[in-house]
């Protein structure tokens, strides 16, 4: 079983290579709110659909002041490709060697069709100003998780 994080832990920092080569490092980002949610798989439905989610609802959560970065272990080429082909304006964020996922309790066993495998498990954690996390939601779903966490936050909806 992966170590999860709770409401209160600190968020392990990190710093990942965005689709367009530079570096993002969340210790950076203190001082605003942010959303981390973990994907599987650049360019599969069920990712291009909470990626597209993210996306449309980016301006919104921008000016309730959270900054939205998504992490799978695409390579930024990859990335690039999904950003393009979906139109997509949030930050994306590589992370190959899976390392932030798992600091993150992101990766690790899950049921997959039936049997257990290790992966990537689709998890969202909302880290606090002061770099807290405040909410962490693991195994979510891709469809309709945008709109059940602007509920769970206390945001309008769109």
């Amino acid at each position: 079983m992966t170590d999860r994080l709770a409401p209160g832990d600190t968020a392990p920092d990190f710093t990942l290579s965005t689709d367009t080569g530079e570096s993002v490092t969340l210790s950076d980002l203190r001082g605003g709110k942010v959303i981390v949610y973990f994907y599987p798989a650049a360019m599969t439905p069920g990712c291009t659909k909470q990626a597209c989610d993210f996306s449309e609802s980016l301006e919104s959560l921008k000016t309730d002041g959270y900054t939205v970065l998504g992490i799978s272990p695409d390579k930024p080429e990859k990335l690039a490709k999904f950003r393009d082909k979906e139109h997509l304006s949030l930050t994306l964020l590589s992370d190959a060697d899976k390392a932030v996922m798992t600091a993150w309790g992101a990766f690790g066993e899950k049921k997959l069709y039936g049997k257990v495998v290790q992966g990537v498990i689709r998890s969202t954690v909302v880290v606090d100003e002061d770099g807290k996390v405040e909410h962490a939601f693991y195994n979510v779903k891709a469809t309709g998780h945008v709109a059940k966490l602007r509920r769970d936050l206390g945001l309008s909806e769109d």
